[in-house]
């Protein structure tokens, strides 16, 4: 089911930033090693009362600061697009500014449902510059305050009125995405895989302007595939246009159980094709890196591109790569085997004793060291989840874990099981801690 989609808008420095992690229900947390991980998360799932739907937070629309014209209202114009509602958040405390109003008449034209959400209702200004907002002309108007809680339930409530609560009816096939830069093939792959022109195909970077999906068939099993916009590296455009085309692509990559990350051989890699990956695994995805354009590298040899491969994607050594060309269908027939392995593996579910086992070898192989008087102690490990595979383990004290023993850990897990293409989630709990 496709889940709704509520973009905030407003000028800089309305408290866009504090609804969105109310609303999201935490600061968006970052996983510090792995690239690509973006600071300024732009959109997030959450849920309010069983309902599901997509936030978007747009960067502020300043009319004052640059070309107004160009990337700033194109940016918020896509954001709106993508948008079933849209949350326009005002200042009370300022009043109504020449600014809102360039919001709103961008607002007008795009026909959207729009709720004013009039923030910094604590405070006595706001009170009396209350009234001034209804000469925007929209329906529905919402004070609120998001440090102090004021009006949110009512804000909530109006956002999610028609919004369907999510029943969990299950689609069992396995959805991968195709994702990537700009113009490293993605449209190809897919027609090669489909074997039919369902996607035009041209040479302009970024013609794929939406993300579609298609049904495969293949060993008389269905999958789902999704076609993502490019991924684009973010401009020197203040608040880039590009985000929305990443927005696009990282729900496609949400929605996705493995994510084919296609390299243009003819380029090599980039540091935004690492991005890229780094947002899949951050994801918990399975990951299958895709070399297409073989055909055109003629001084290399897979052997010496893989070791470049290796080297680059130091933190998805577990990824299979496959080299081919969309183009002329070229060692297309390699992909959709290593897709068969990595559903396997990113659903694999190991047996409690055998992986005791495991670990306490590993242990005794590798007594970790001691620090301040006190070793860390492994007494038991079972895993508690499959899509990515996770394992927990009970210890004496997670304090204890250093991060270079955790790897020693996950790299002998992966010695003994095929976890080939998928990440693995290690954690570590005091026994102590309850159940």
């Amino acid at each position: 089911m496709k889940l709704p989609t509520v973009a905030l808008v407003g000028r800089p420095n309305v408290g866009k930033s504090t609804l969105f992690n109310k609303i999201v229900g935490k600061q968006i947390s970052i996983i510090e090693d792995v690239p690509g991980v973006t600071r300024d998360r732009i959109y997030q799932e959450a849920v309010y009362n069983n309902k599901r739907f997509y936030l978007i937070d747009t960067g502020g629309i300043d009319a004052t600061k640059m070309d107004f014209n160009s990337e700033i209202k194109m940016q918020a114009e896509i954001a709106i697009k993508e948008a079933d509602i849209v949350v326009f958040l005002v200042d009370g405390k300022e009043g109504l500014t020449a600014n809102d109003r360039l919001v709103r008449d961008i607002l007008r034209k795009s026909e959207k449902k729009v709720i004013v959400a009039i923030n910094k209702m604590d405070v006595k200004e706001a009170k009396e510059n209350l009234y001034d907002f209804y000469e925007l002309g929209f329906d529905t108007y919402i004070p609120i305050s998001s440090i102090h809680n004021i009006g949110f339930v009512e804000l909530m409530d109006t956002i999610t009125m028609n919004f369907k609560e999510q029943e969990e009816t299950e689609d069992t096939r396995i959805k991968f995405s195709i994702i990537g830069r700009p113009n490293v093939g993605k449209s190809s792959l897919m027609n090669a895989l489909l074997n039919e022109e369902r996607v035009v195909v041209s040479d302009i970077a970024g013609t794929t302007r939406d993300s579609i999906d298609s049904v495969l068939k293949y060993h008389n099993e269905e999958f789902i595939m999704i076609d993502t916009a490019g991924m684009r590296k973010k401009g020197k455009v203040f608040e880039s246009i590009e985000k929305y085309s990443l927005f696009r692509s990282l729900k496609s990559i949400d929605r996705s159980d493995i994510c084919l990350v296609v390299i243009n051989a003819e380029e090599g890699i980039t540091e935004h094709d690492k991005h890229i990956a780094g947002y899949a695994i951050e994801r918990g995805k399975g990951l299958i890196f895709v070399v297409n354009k073989w055909d055109t590298v003629k001084d290399t040899t897979i052997n010496e591109f893989e070791k470049q491969m290796r080297a680059e994607f130091q933190f998805a050594t577990y990824a299979p790569i496959v080299y081919l060309s969309a183009l002329t269908k070229k060692r297309i027939h390699t992909l959709m085997p290593e897709i068969l392995r990595v559903k396997e593996n990113i659903k694999r579910e190991i047996k409690t004793n055998i992986l005791n086992d495991v670990i306490q070898d590993a242990y005794q192989l590798n007594i970790p060291p001691s620090y301040k008087g006190k070793r860390l102690k492994i007494y038991f490990v079972s895993q508690t989840g499959v899509n990515p595979p996770k394992f927990t383990f009970r210890v004496n004290s997670k304090g204890l874990v250093h991060f270079s023993y955790e790897r020693y850990l996950e790299n002998k897990i992966r010695e003994n099981f095929d976890f080939t293409g998928t990440p693995i989630t290690l954690q570590f709990k005091n026994r102590s801690e309850e159940e």
